[in-house]
């Protein structure tokens, strides 16, 4: 499995400093700690919430394998709203578990990035572009169906 190892100098304060090892975890771990962290609709299986930060402390907490001795970095601290590691060293953190354990670029924004700053669902790039059996190819707005309406 791959590892990544950081020297850590005393930009985050003493406690911090020294050396961090990160190894990649496997499929199955990355898969229970999402889980753990994401209540399901009991009748339709759909994803009710997740608690990213959870997953992505315990992702880190999961890839961390060695630290200095006096063990600065624990999965409550990674937590913690008060008592919790630096927003930079967090960061820091993050990237490399990420990098290790093949979350793709869009999965890292989804858990990085407050849901409030930027819509999580994109629109369709193939909206208007896509030719009809005839063969015949429009974007015209007048092209595309209207939408129904529902009564409710």
């Amino acid at each position: 499995m791959r590892t990544e190892t950081i020297e850590m100098n005393d930009r985050f304060g003493k406690e911090y400093e020294g050396r961090y090892v990160f190894q990649e975890i496997t499929w199955a771990r990355r898969s229970r700690i999402i889980q753990k962290h994401t209540k399901y609709h009991s009748v339709t299986g759909q994803i009710v919430g997740s608690d990213f930060v959870a997953i992505q402390a315990e992702t880190i907490w999961a890839s961390l394998k060695e630290q200095p001795p006096s063990e600065p970095v624990t999965l409550e601290r990674l937590l913690s709203e008060e008592n919790g590691v630096p927003v930079e060293l967090g960061e820091l953190f993050s990237r490399i578990a990420n990098k290790l354990c093949g979350i793709a670029a869009d999965e890292q924004r989804f858990l990085s990035e407050p849901c409030a700053d930027k819509s999580l669902i994109q629109p369709s790039q193939s909206l208007g572009s896509a030719k009809n059996s005839v063969g015949r190819h429009s974007n015209s707005e007048g092209s595309l169906p209207k939408p129904s309406k529902s009564s409710s």
